[in-house]
């Protein structure tokens, strides 16, 4: 294995569909319109020499060492900002430009460090490779580094010297070792987004400032490392680097946090991971990152992380270390003890959004062939359950209809109960270049969001009260409906006409305007107004969203009147528009299309179709039960009356995920068996009898399935350090249970839910290393993926509109509880932050903290940073305060990334109606003033302690 080298063109590529020629240093070139010199040269195999040029941000022209010559013009312009035209011919070397950039290396090195053998970029320096590509072998103005480079200056301190910028946990910022090229400042503007960066000061005094002159970790940076990646020097590098060398060979890998599906290089000495670096071919994320999948791997090694397999008999036992086979008997005679005692149904598993396809795969095939039941579900009953269901009725799939590329066609976007800068930063990235060439946004969300208002960016801002989407996504279609904007002839092509007749004249109803709604949302009729003309009639109209749509009692009525929007305006099957559910976690597409809820069996069939059956009964030589399961909340009640007492949970931790976590824990403290399948004792294994140490994404081999559809690999870098890849676990647990599964490699295992699963019937490992990735459905229809769905029809036949009449949530406001709570994340944390904590991100987020608005705050006498009590229905727990008018009066919002805090204490059992996705989004709730944490917290955390002891070596044997 080597280092996969990515070509840098130097100039983005041109999207222009015209061809010209060109001659460059002899040879015909054809390249498309508005290509850059330099680009083109690069597609001929020319390197010009290049120093402030990169291919993911625009030509700046400013180092002087791409100049080139062209016959029948005068001077020597830069290739890098200088387009093709038809005839032109270009030299790119003469003695003259030789000695041009000859004369720009001498005063950059002039002016800069030679501490080469010891750089951190030694082996990774584009300014070496330069001096070296010019053929540098004097400096005639000397090395003294009058500007910046020495502390001393001819024995006095220089006043112009700077220190190294130490305080991001990452990557280190070295001012004398800058050329002041801009690639960081352009790469922070153009591919992030934040503009964070810039250049102070002027000629030699000019300096890359933070901000202010604030430093790296006191400025507005994001640590997304794009400034890092755009640096030709050693000025921006990662720490990782500085500490252990430069990398030797790297593996393209899939990033295991949320649902954008970033690809990357693990770049490694050996079997340590060096960096992550973003893959540039990859579809999903172009070449870019956020702090996460970036930087926060180091939770791998973490010293908490547990290696070795873990029983005891009871909860308030400690742990006892022992081998994979006495754990796998251990589990396998508890789970075959309670069926015998309890029956067949008494037991059932969770699958995981974090784990891949074929290990999500293989967890619901033991549970409905070897436990003998349905009782199977996974994180998604708790997030975009609603989507499934919303989408596959009017449209006829359970997932969304665009890649991410189509958001460079889009007109309009309207972001819906979402924070992409949050929760999906590298798509809130390419968001924000499309808004900035001039899209339009509409953001609806109870929270002012980063997406609100960024730079150069200010989206119409529809503040809805929790609760109210059904109410607000129908005023909207009223606006459409009664002043004919309905895209008729879109309808009535593509849409069952007299369902759409009926749909139209219920929301044309007077109670739907946005004026005689206004009550209920607190939208400003106006803007309402405003929001849905400009969807209509602004162009390519495209609508994201997420949990603050789908964790609602009406999630599957919103999600089916956000259908309902973008079929009335035709806003459906082609670049630039669509109905895209930003998933949350990183496989959660992944585990539903692998069959792990109750009543489907992989790619959304239901268990009761005899023909579905026959084809698994065939291939797993298992009778199958054909009736569907028990949901997760129908486990909970379950276990406390009795019935339901085994439960294997994979890579999920639902005691801290899971809502009104009193009930949780009544459920877990009722059960006899639960197993636990994770990296770290997480909060349910508070409540385990077992514990099989799970792997991470670097140990294994797999694919992850993106919330565009897109199924990627995952490559293993290094071995498993708890000795199995989770697939294996899974395989050891099954042969336990009397179940055999035999697999090689996971490359089987697609190839098994390939002959299955009708969506994944074209999909192979062979071809995804080939192609790099694929948009199910994959079949002979499409045999290289959909990138967008629902072109000449919708799977279903005809578009479904379906009436959505609002019904407000039980969950109420009154004088005991007269705020409403709303929940959410925050960009360095990571869902329960079982990874993210155990990095360095927690400089940025250490604990959760209670957002409350200055006005409700003064009326509690809370200050900002005072300790809060909070409290609902369900229970209470404390936190400290934030004040601040991101919320509306009567709005607090908080995050439930740590659990001394248990957020989910408040939340309540209220659900969606159609799939029972808890209302996360909806608590009425108290804010009083508080001396610290809650009595039920110290008992919460005594209580995990306690659970958490590990027998010593010695007792163990």
């Amino acid at each position: 294995m080597s280092l996969i080298e990515e070509i840098d063109y130097g100039t983005p590529r041109s999207r222009s569909t015209t061809m010209v020629t060109l001659t460059i240093d002899g040879n015909e070139i054809t390249v498309p319109e508005c290509t850059s010199i330099m680009r083109a040269a690069m597609d001929a195999g020319h390197q010009i020499p290049k120093l402030c040029a990169t291919d993911m941000v625009d030509a700046f022209g400013s180092c002087r060492l791409c100049v080139v010559e062209i016959e029948g013009r005068a001077g020597t312009p830069a290739s890098c900002t200088t387009p093709v035209m038809p005839g032109l011919v270009v030299h790119t070397q003469s003695e003259r430009l030789k000695k041009l950039r000859k004369g720009v290396m001498e005063l950059y090195i002039s002016d800069h460090p030679l501490d080469c053998l010891t750089c951190g970029a030694n082996g990774d320096c584009e300014l070496q490779d330069m001096a070296g590509a010019v053929g540098l072998r004097e400096v005639r103005y000397g090395y003294e580094g009058e500007n910046h480079v020495f502390a001393k200056s001819h024995g006095e301190i220089n006043a112009a010297w700077m220190p190294k910028d130490e305080s991001n946990p990452y990557f280190t910022y070295d001012p004398s070792k800058c050329i002041v090229c801009s690639r960081c400042v352009r790469a922070c503007e153009e591919v992030q987004g934040t503009f964070a960066l810039t250049i102070s000061g002027r000629g030699f005094d000019s300096r890359v400032s933070p901000g202010m002159n604030e430093s790296f970790l006191g400025s507005e940076c994001v640590s997304c490392g794009a400034c890092v990646q755009a640096c030709p020097t050693a000025t921006l590098t990662e720490k990782s680097v500085i500490e252990i060398g430069q990398p030797e060979h790297s593996v393209v890998t899939t990033c295991a946090y949320c649902g954008v599906g970033c690809a990357f290089k693990a770049e490694m000495r050996g079997e340590e991971v060096v960096r992550m670096v973003p893959y540039k071919d990859g579809k999903a994320n172009r070449g870019h990152s956020c702090v996460k999948g970036r930087f926060a791997w180091g939770y791998t090694n973490h010293k908490e992380r547990i290696l070795k397999p873990m029983i005891r008999e009871r909860i308030e036992d400690p742990w006892r270390e022992v081998s994979w086979d006495e754990a796998f008997s251990f589990a396998a005679a508890r789970m075959r003890g309670i069926q015998k005692k309890y029956g067949r149904d008494a037991i059932g598993g969770i699958t995981s959004s974090r784990c891949t396809n074929e290990e999500t795969y293989l967890v619901q095939k033991l549970i409905r062939a070897g436990f003998g039941n349905n009782n199977v579900d996974t994180c998604a009953r708790v997030c975009h359950s609603p989507t499934g269901y919303g989408l596959s009725q009017t449209f006829g799939t359970s997932a969304g209809t665009q890649d991410f590329d189509s958001v460079e066609d889009t007109d309009v976007a309207v972001i819906i109960g979402a924070n992409p800068a949050s929760a999906h930063p590298v798509f809130a990235s390419r968001l924000k270049k499309r808004l900035r060439q001039g899209a339009k946004l509409i953001v609806i969300d109870p929270r002012r969001t980063e997406m609100v208002e960024s730079p150069h960016v200010k989206a119409l801002h529809l503040p809805l009260m929790p609760g109210t989407n059904v109410a607000v996504v129908t005023a909207l279609a009223h606006v459409i409906v009664t002043e004919g904007l309905v895209n008729e002839a879109f309808v009535r092509e593509r849409c069952d006409w007299s369902e759409f007749e009926e749909w139209a004249a219920f929301v044309a109803q007077p109670k739907h305007s946005p004026e005689a709604t206004a009550i209920l949302t607190g939208v400003d009729p106006k803007d309402l107004r405003e929001a849905a003309r400009l969807y209509a009639t602004g162009g390519n109209g495209a609508i994201y969203y997420g949990l603050g749509v789908t964790e609602h009692s009406q999630g599957s009525t919103t999600v089916i009147a956000i259908a309902n929007l973008a079929m009335a305006t035709g806003n459906i099957g082609r670049s630039g528009v669509g109905v895209n559910p930003l998933r949350g976690q990183n496989n959660v597409q992944g585990s539903c299309d692998m069959g792990s809820f109750p009543h489907e069996l992989p790619g959304y069939r239901h268990i009761s179709g005899d023909a579905v059956r026959d084809q698994f009964e065939a291939l797993w030589n298992v009778k199958l039960n054909p009736e569907p399961g028990l949901r997760i909340p129908n486990m909970f009640d379950a276990a406390i009356e009795g019935s339901f007492m085994g439960l294997y949970v994979q890579g999920e931790d639902i005691l801290q995920s899971d809502p009104n976590t009193k009930h949780v824990v009544a459920a877990l403290s009722a059960m006899e068996c639960v197993i636990v399948h994770d990296l770290f004792l997480n909060e349910t294994a508070n409540y385990a009898h077992v514990f099989l140490p799970g792997s991470s994404f670097l140990e294994k081999d797999g694919t992850f399935t993106n919330a565009e559809r897109r199924i990627q690999r995952v490559r293993k870098v290094m071995s498993p350090k708890n000795g199995m890849a989770d697939w294996e676990v899974t395989i050891g647990l099954a042969r336990a249970m009397g179940f055999e599964m035999n697999y090689n490699h996971p490359s089987e295992i697609m190839d098994e839910i390939a002959a299955l699963t009708p969506t994944f019937a074209g999909v192979s490992y062979a071809k995804l290393d080939e192609l790099g990735s694929l948009q199910w459905p994959c079949n002979e229809k499409a045999p290289e993926g959909t990138p967008v769905m629902h072109i000449d029809g919708f799977v279903r036949g005809k578009g479904k509109f379906i009436v959505t009449e609002y019904v407000a949530t039980d969950e109420r406001t009154g004088p005991r509880f007269p705020l409403l709570l709303t929940t959410g994340r925050i960009l360095s944390q990571y869902n329960v932050g079982a990874q993210t904590r155990r990095t360095e991100n927690v400089v940025w987020h250490a604990e959760d903290r209670l957002e409350i608005h200055p006005h409700d705050a003064e009326l509690r006498g809370v200050r900002d940073g005072d300790w809060v009590r909070l409290t609902s229905r369900a229970g209470e727990t404390t936190l400290r305060a934030e004040i601040t008018d991101r919320v509306s009066p009567g709005v607090v919002y908080t995050t439930f990334h740590h659990p001394d805090t248990q957020a989910n204490v408040i939340t309540t059992d209220y659900s969606d109606w159609a799939t029972n996705c808890p209302e996360y989004k909806v608590t009425a709730v108290q804010i009083s003033p508080s001396n610290g944490p809650s009595d039920w917290q110290k008992s919460y955390d005594a209580q995990a302690r306690h659970s958490r002891r590990i027998a010593p070596a010695e007792a163990a044997e």
